[in-house]
């Protein structure tokens, strides 16, 4: 029996969003909005979603005992999240500042802070949690040795979702655990370099060439690609008017891996949280935007 359909492990952040008409170039002062405080992180963000979805989700994460760490267990609690595995203290609350444009588009610089603190010794404690779990979701701004410390301690009947964002070169534990691997076309090309191609069908055969179970490349405005052993499927991307775009692949992964729990396709689970994502960027902030059940329900 599991106790979570999901177990996200990863960052906390406060999100600092500021409105501007076009982003600075080098050396260049740009006058924006006031500025916004959102709750945001790529591990809070997915678990939100996830949660306002209907998922029993849980989070594993460091925040700092701090206003911005107060504000992010307040969005979990709110949508359901279990927190017992948010620790604090370490470091203060990492916080993300974030540029948007008025297309929808945004620009984001991270100062890690509490995330940096979540170390391999917290994951091995916390590993009757990621034992609880159906699928265990990670991501990369957390120490990539405490992701590792993840794949290690995963049991058979977890499913491992990986989204390596921020990108870098992977070790091949994590690409042979990951099923799938989720990118987008930048993160798909610095696993890749040179050796990407000039296609997402062509990014997706080499990426599974590096090991993973499963790759699903985000391509936003024309949907997503599925590829595993015995294929590829193209997902079409659902149109509406975006608003705000920050947090959407949060949505997308965290969309695909409940549905991913609850045993459906690949594709099929992809194609739904294509809806998910493009409801969420119709709506300003990362987990403010989160649809519900019901909202996905009656679009």
């Amino acid at each position: 029996m599991h106790d979570f359909d999901l177990v996200v492990v990863g960052s906390a952040n406060a999100d600092l969003v500021i409105g501007v008409e076009r982003r600075p170039a080098a050396g260049e002062t740009v006058l924006g909005s006031d500025l916004a405080v959102h709750p945001g992180g790529k591990g809070a963000n997915q678990a939100v979603a996830a949660a306002r979805l209907g998922a029993r989700t849980a989070l594993l994460a460091r925040i700092g005992d701090d206003d911005h760490g107060r504000l992010l267990l307040d969005s979990q609690h709110k949508a359901g999240v279990d927190t017992a595995g948010v620790l604090v203290g370490g470091a203060p609350t990492g916080v993300a500042l974030i540029t948007v444009d008025p297309s929808g588009d945004n620009s984001i610089v991270v100062s890690p802070g509490a995330n940096a603190e979540l170390t391999p010794a917290d994951v091995r404690a916390a590993a009757g949690l990621l034992r609880s779990a159906r699928v265990v979701s990670t991501q990369l701004e957390i120490p990539l040795e405490t992701v590792q410390e993840v794949v290690r301690n995963l049991v058979p009947g977890n499913r491992f979702v990986l989204n390596p964002s921020p990108p870098r070169p992977l070790p091949q534990d994590l690409l042979a655990a990951a099923d799938p691997l989720i990118v987008n076309e930048h993160e798909a090309h610095v696993l890749l370099g040179d050796s990407a191609g000039a296609t997402p069908e062509d990014w997706a055969t080499a990426l599974l060439a590096l090991g993973p179970g499963s790759v699903v490349i985000t391509l936003g405005a024309h949907g997503a690609l599925v590829a595993d052993a015995a294929g590829m499927e193209r997902v079409p991307a659902v149109q509406v008017r975006a608003v705000d775009t920050t947090g959407a692949g949060d949505a997308f992964t965290a969309a695909l891996a409940w549905r991913l729990a609850l045993s459906e396709p690949l594709s099929t689970a992809a194609a739904y949280a294509a809806r998910v994502a493009a409801l969420a960027v119709t709506k300003a902030g990362a987990q403010e935007s989160y649809p519900t059940a019901r909202e996905i329900a009656a679009d």
